[in-house]
């Protein structure tokens, strides 16, 4: 497709100022946002266009920010204006299918692409012009509570037509009911509907007729890229006469054999003689047999006079359009030993279908289906459609076809399974309290009562463990402990967790070169932590403090003083400096130095020169009662003596320098401001200032003071003068020009290439161990300042320290490595080798609670791997047959044995463990 091919007819208007385009934008997505309803339109807009046009004006800056001078707002706005608007690299082909625009393929919503509302885009094509237009409909989705979601890739399905097994792909919303689809592919061939028969054709076999016409396509469990058939009658007859009777409608398909035992899943109806067999220690797997809960080819292999769970458990999952997320989930819970067991035998008294919070059973059912379909012998593998048309019901956030994460999917489904088979029908309400100074084994317990008093089921039973929380109130001390459950672990990893800053430490005294140091502080940490570190890495003296600083443009953008303004505002790409300064540096004359090249702009312009600002701005104090303009020499040299060149130190070239009446950086002008804008010093007249004044020689520069717009004002000539308001921070400009270059080493001043700027490279991760990353989910850290404590003692929020300890360990130990990080601006995924033990996981030591008979040692029997990056990766599982001692690979539906010295990846993301009796 060319771009003229693709571009939007609609004649461009006069652009906007880019503030107003912002604003009107905003206000489109805001009414937008607060009106949201099914059936709304939104558009695909090509992510390197939006974030070309959001840059443009600014999108995510506050313009009306007190912290922006009217000159930086304007530079804000010099970004270059967008072009047209160009979505042809979205588009498969430029072709159109039905009422749908073909879409490459695994597009990443935020790196390919965004979502506008339909008047967003209407608004930028008439600034931009540009297109195609892509319109997608808003789905409402949900169970309890409506959930959004925009149906990006519409359902893909693969019609075979019986007549002449042609085939033809049709693209239909997945909201669209089956007798929306019928309509469809009768229009589509121009054939009489009563004529018509659709089957689920899922491999190739005849699933089941879809017949329910107001059922939803999800509803009928057709999934992407799957097949359906076409069947149409002929002279009265369908294809074969196979399954219909003389009315055309479908036969039972389902042979009862009088012999067989009674078959029966919880809550499912009986079939047969009335009573049960067991093949060795289990129940058979059985059930109503309807298309809506059990996929036919489950039901043959079910039905079949072999029959029998054999242990094997070696049955891959098809993936049904990128599914392997949910795949990976699965096949480390059918081989948690305590749920196999619990699932292949009767559980139908422990459902719960009156629990508010639950599903009324139906995931519970679901999923013991598809474990006793994985446990059946004779299988190689199991489409899970049921499974997951029950999950796209309960859990909209995993419907349709894109990529998720198992470890969500497996917090949702252990929850899930918990409360539709909770043993307590009707919950008493248990009030909270405190422990009063009661011992914690006293306390622990009574918590876990109550918690058992509410919760009651096999997840519990295996699953749960208990931690201890400790909060300390930093201003009255106060401390609050809490024991609560835990269903998993998230442990952080240590590279995570952590980060690498670099500061450049300035001497206030001129004693040291400019020194950039490189520590490592915690990424939810705050200043104090980065002071602390940098205190150490440079050793700081006990007379000494560290002024912290952010540098923009040759310009201090400001001084961070909060110790506790969290280091999360602080980009990898922030250009930090420290100056050390006397530990009472708050109570003295602080001086702020700023350098300005000076150079002539032409020779017949005899007394024009352009002055830019270079180099990083010093900062000295004047010690207590110094305010005069000697005062201020002195100051300025010693902390400029550490770049005097070596010639400069020859007595010779000294005295050269004396008798020269001033060839140091010149001193434009000092301005006395506390937070002001600089002056420019135009109206100044420039002087030089002495590098070495001789004896009764008085320095020949020229004072001046600001009012608080920064204008020049009272000039002060005479070096006895003093300064007026002594609280005030002196403001100073030096002039260097190519003598002052020639003396004086300006290359210190500047920002070290690669030294602050290398927040976007990657590194080699260093592998770490599973207890360091234990280590750093227990260590204390402060709370982050979204999470602030409510202290009851200061009846304040305050950022407390907190501590977790394990407390309660559960049989079954899930611990989640935390690879991915996500915030506004950047996805991110930690590939580190984590080494984990795979026999005799010891965690006694991080139990704090003494009196146990439990023992704290653990075995590796699954893991659930995530290979590759962010949205486009794919999931797999490793899975150990206890009664073989064996692992095996489950990738997908394909399934090999593997050594277990072959387990231990850097794409192991979730493990399971169990505890070893």
């Amino acid at each position: 497709m060319t771009m003229s091919e693709g571009l939007s007819p609609v004649s461009c208007s006069l652009p906007c100022f880019p503030e107003e385009e912002k604003e009107i934008v905003k206000e489109l997505i805001r009414a937008s946002e607060a009106n949201l309803k099914e059936g709304d339109v939104f558009c695909l807009i090509s992510s390197r266009w939006w974030r070309e046009w959001k840059e443009y004006v600014r999108f995510d800056v506050n313009m009306g920010h007190s912290n922006f001078s009217k000159k930086q707002k304007e530079g804000l706005l010099h970004t270059c204006r967008p072009g047209q608007i160009d979505n042809s690299e979205l588009i498969l082909n430029g072709m159109n299918n039905g009422d749908f625009l073909d879409l490459r393929g695994n597009l990443l919503e935020g790196e390919d692409y965004d979502l506008v509302p339909l008047e967003v885009w209407k608004k930028l094509v008439e600034w931009y012009r540009g297109g195609p237009e892509i319109p997608r409909k808003l789905l409402s989705e949900g169970f309890y509570s409506k959930n959004f979601s925009v149906e990006v890739y519409p359902l893909c399905l693969c019609l075979i037509d019986a007549r002449d097994n042609s085939e033809r792909t049709i693209r239909i919303s997945r909201k669209a009911s089956v007798g929306e689809l019928y309509k469809m592919v009768c229009t589509l061939f121009e054939l009489d509907q009563a004529k018509v028969i659709i089957w689920d054709y899922f491999k190739k076999n005849k699933s089941s007729m879809l017949t329910k016409m107001d059922q939803s396509l999800d509803e009928a469990t057709l999934h992407m890229d799957q097949e359906i058939l076409l069947e149409v009658q002929l002279d009265g007859l369908w294809p074969s006469n196979f399954g219909m009777d003389s009315t055309g409608n479908e036969m039972a398909l389902v042979p009862i054999e009088p012999s067989r035992s009674s078959m029966s899943i919880a809550g499912g109806p009986t079939i047969s003689n009335g009573h049960s067999t067991r093949l060795g220690s289990y129940f058979l797997p059985g059930n109503n047999f309807s298309s809506s809960q059990r996929d036919s080819d489950d039901v043959d292999d079910i039905l079949c006079n072999e029959t029998k769970v054999d242990g094997r458990g070696l049955t891959g999952l098809h993936n049904l359009g990128n599914t392997c997320f949910m795949n990976s989930a699965i096949q480390c819970l059918v081989h948690t030993s305590p749920l196999l067991e619990f699932f292949l035998q009767d559980y139908s008294e422990e459902i719960n279908k009156k629990n508010p919070l639950g599903m009324q059973g139906e995931l519970a059912i679901a999923f013991g289906e598809l474990l006793r379909a994985l446990w059946s012998s004779g299988r190689t593998s199991v489409a899970p459609r049921a499974f997951k048309g029950k999950l796209a019901r309960f859990a909209p956030q995993f419907s349709g076809y894109n990529q998720h994460d198992s470890q969500e999917l497996l917090a949702f489904l252990l929850d899930g399974l918990h409360e539709d088979l909770n043993r307590v029908r009707n919950k008493p309400y248990i009030e909270a309290k405190d422990a009063n100074g009661r011992p914690d084994e006293e306390f622990a317990d009574e918590c876990w009562e109550y918690h058992r008093a509410r919760n009651d089921s096999v997840i519990v039973d295996i699953c749960q463990g208990q931690y201890k929380s400790t909060l300390v109130c930093p201003v009255c001390r106060k401390v609050s402990v809490t024991f609560d459950p835990f269903m998993y672990l998230s442990l952080p990893m240590p590279s995570a967790i952590m980060r690498k800053m670099t500061v450049t430490v300035f001497s206030g005294d001129g004693s040291a070169l400019p020194m950039p140091y490189t520590v490592t502080v915690s990424k939810n940490g705050c200043c104090r932590d980065l002071v602390q570190a940098l205190s150490i890495a440079c050793c700081l003296k006990s007379y000494e403090a560290l002024l912290i600083a952010e540098v923009h443009e040759h310009q201090i953008h400001r001084y961070i003083e909060n110790i506790f303004e969290p280091l999360s505002g602080i980009k990898d790409d922030d250009y930090l400096v420290a100056y050390r300064l006397p530990s009472n540096y708050n109570k003295l004359r602080r001086i702020d130095i700023f350098h300005r090249n000076v150079e002539r702009c032409a020779p017949e312009l005899l007394y024009s020169f352009s002055r830019k600002l270079l180099g990083t701005p010093l900062v000295t104090c004047l010690p207590e009662g110094a305010n005069s303009g000697a005062d201020i020499h002195v100051a300025v040299r010693t902390v400029l003596t550490p770049l005097l060149r070596a010639k400069a130190l020859l007595p010779s070239h000294r005295a050269k320098t004396i008798n020269m009446n001033g060839c140091g950086p010149s001193l434009d002008a000092i301005a006395l401001t506390d937070n002001h804008t600089l002056p420019n010093g135009k109206d100044l007249p420039a002087s030089n200032m002495d590098t070495e004044p001789t004896a009764n020689r008085s320095p020949s520069f020229q004072l001046a003071m600001t009012d608080q717009r920064g204008i020049s004002g009272i000039a002060i000539r005479d070096n006895n003068n003093t300064f007026l308001a002594p609280e005030s921070s002196i403001k100073l400009f030096l002039d260097w020009s190519q003598r002052e270059h020639e003396l004086y080493d300006a290359s210190y001043l500047e920002d070290l290439p690669g030294v602050h700027h290398s927040g976007n490279k990657k590194t080699r991760q260093e592998p770490v161990s599973l207890f360091s990353c234990l280590d750093a989910f227990l260590k204390e850290e402060p709370l982050g300042p979204e999470d602030m404590w409510y202290c009851p003692a200061c009846k304040e929020h305050r950022q407390a320290m907190k501590k977790l300890d394990l407390w309660r360990l559960p049989e079954i130990l899930v611990v989640h490595l935390k690879r991915f990080s996500y915030n506004r601006f950047v996805k991110n995924k930690l590939e580190t080798f984590v080494n984990f033990p795979v026999h005799n996981l010891d965690l006694t030591k991080y139990v704090k609670k003494s009196s146990t008979t439990e023992s704290h040692l653990y075995e590796l029997y699954a893991i659930s791997n995530h290979y590759g990056g962010l949205g486009g990766g794919h999931y797999t599982a490793y899975a150990k047959l206890i009664d073989e001692g064996r692992w095996y690979h489950f990738d997908d539906s394909h399934v090999s044995p593997v050594g277990e010295e072959s387990i231990k990846t850097a794409a192991a993301y979730v493990l399971f463990y169990q505890r070893v009796k």
